[in-house]
């Protein structure tokens, strides 16, 4: 074990892993935090806490974990490097874990041309993979970047973002091979609605054996309307929306029923899908969902372990 974390455990014992998330206020509103995450209570093992989601201001994910530890959840903190330089990232690590937190997801977040702050600098001091090689250093030698000790332990499930919809495609697969030999305990993709693209990338990786060395967990996202899927597929970098997903949702007469139908389909393909340890299931500020989802796919309920 090296966090002793709940998700940690369901992975460990080769459950099927469920994840939802949690997107932060634009405001410091502790109440809406927690409304938000009583929504997920008893649907998901942990709740992923995003790090100014699209480069949009938003309360820190450390201070959103602290409240959902002190609710008892489970939080996934998610960390970019995109706003912090070495020592802010590492700052971050220690304080996060002096708080309770025990699941990281280190990434490099959206570029600031997408978010309110347009005229800000990307920082990207490290890399996401320096990050995690970084985090599993501190984890495992006690020692932050340059050699120094610290007080303490780091107890710590690391985890990555993969794309397996990005190009050159056959890179994506390196790509993961990178993060995990960098200490990378877990993954999660990006929204998987391209299922045969997906499919070829998941050959790629078993090819390699890279799902015997990390828990892989496939996100999903409900869509509520034909737009978003638009918006989704010509908007946000990096996700692949099929023509016969926009179909669907464009000929539903209720699209947000069929954009759960649609997501609920595509879990139950990937509880079949031989390297695939769980799925991020990704509401977008559609928490009350989730327990539909998760029930609907057969999820429920969640394992209890100590």
């Amino acid at each position: 074990m090296r966090a002793g974390s709940h998700l940690e455990r369901v992975m460990e014992k080769g459950l099927f892993a469920v994840t939802g998330q949690l997107i932060p206020p634009k405001g410091n509103d502790a109440g809406g935090v927690k409304k938000k995450a009583e929504l997920l209570r008893g649907y998901v093992d942990a709740v992923n806490v995003t790090d100014n989601q699209r480069a949009m201001v938003r309360m820190s994910s450390m201070a959103a974990s602290s409240l959902l530890i002190g609710m008892g959840l489970e939080p996934v903190m998610q960390m970019v490097t995109r706003d912090r330089n070495r020592i802010a990232l590492q700052s971050d690590i220690l304080g996060s874990t002096a708080l309770g937190v025990k699941n990281l997801l280190l990434l490099t977040g959206d570029h600031p041309c997408l978010g309110n702050q347009v005229d800000s600098k990307n920082v990207h001091d490290l890399d996401s993979v320096q990050l995690i090689d970084c985090a599993r250093r501190m984890r495992e030698e006690g020692k932050i970047l340059g050699g120094e000790g610290f007080a303490g332990e780091v107890g710590i499930l690391i985890g990555a973002v993969v794309n397996p919809f990005g190009d050159p495609f056959e890179f994506r697969v390196v790509r993961l091979a990178k993060k995990i030999d960098a200490g990378a305990d877990f993954v999660q993709t990006q929204p998987v609605f391209d299922m045969n693209r997906f499919k070829e990338w998941m050959g790629m990786v078993r090819d390699r054996g890279l799902h015997e060395r990390v828990h892989i967990m496939a996100g999903v996202v409900p869509l509520k309307s034909a737009a978003m899927a638009e918006f989704l597929r010509s908007g946000v970098p990096g996700i692949t929306v099929p023509d016969n997903v926009i179909g669907r949702m464009a000929k539903a007469s209720e699209p947000a029923e069929e954009g759960i139908r649609i997501c609920v389909e595509q879990i139950e393909e990937l509880k079949e899908m031989e390297g695939i340890h769980g799925v991020h299931i990704m509401t977008v500020d559609w928490e009350e969902k989730a327990g539909q989802i998760a029930e609907m796919a057969g999820l429920l309920p969640r394992p209890v372990l100590w």
